[in-house]
């Protein structure tokens, strides 16, 4: 039963997952924020050195590409906002990391060395700007213990509900 209840969590959220190309190779994930094509992800993804914008390229769970506009960045909290031209797109329904405490199971999904639908789970171990040695900047942080890999930047992390708490950003 627990393992059918976690491959439910991954059927609500892939749908809402997209992968990040820049034209030869997977660049990262995106998360579809609004169902009127508005995209999540980390802004290394899509500033990176090794990532054209103009190359720039959004593929959809269903298989259809599109060229993405950047619409915004927060280097500081390593946050893009893409626009892609669809309408009626499945999201990720909102949780909130305030009120995760240590211990707590989430998930990440991405596309890990460009695998479509990769997914790893971990537990909770931290909340908040102030973790210890881990982070010491003024930015919320969901620290877990999940193994991402290159191609989860940018992609959704949910609680066990399948609700979005952050957007997955280091390894």
């Amino acid at each position: 039963q627990f393992s059918t209840g976690i491959a439910r969590v991954g059927d609500r959220v892939l749908p809402a997952v997209v992968q990040i190309r820049n034209g030869r190779n997977s660049a990262g994930t995106g998360t579809i924020w609004h169902s009127d094509g508005l995209l999540v992800t980390n802004a290394h993804v899509v500033l990176s050195r090794t990532v054209s914008q103009a190359a720039l390229t959004v593929q959809l769970a269903d298989g259809r590409e599109f060229t993405p506009r950047l619409v915004a960045v927060d280097q500081e909290r390593d946050l893009a906002v893409l626009q892609i031209d669809v309408h009626d797109l499945p999201t990720v329904e909102l949780g909130s990391s305030q009120q995760l405490q240590p211990g707590q199971m989430v998930f990440a999904f991405g596309f890990p060395w460009g695998v479509a639908g990769g997914a790893t789970s971990g537990v909770v171990i931290g909340v908040g700007a102030q973790l210890g040695d881990l982070v010491s900047t003024r930015n919320e942080w969901v620290a877990a213990s999940l193994h991402l890999r290159p191609g989860h930047s940018g992609g959704p992390m949910v609680d066990a509900a399948g609700r979005l708490i952050g957007i997955n950003t280091l390894m």
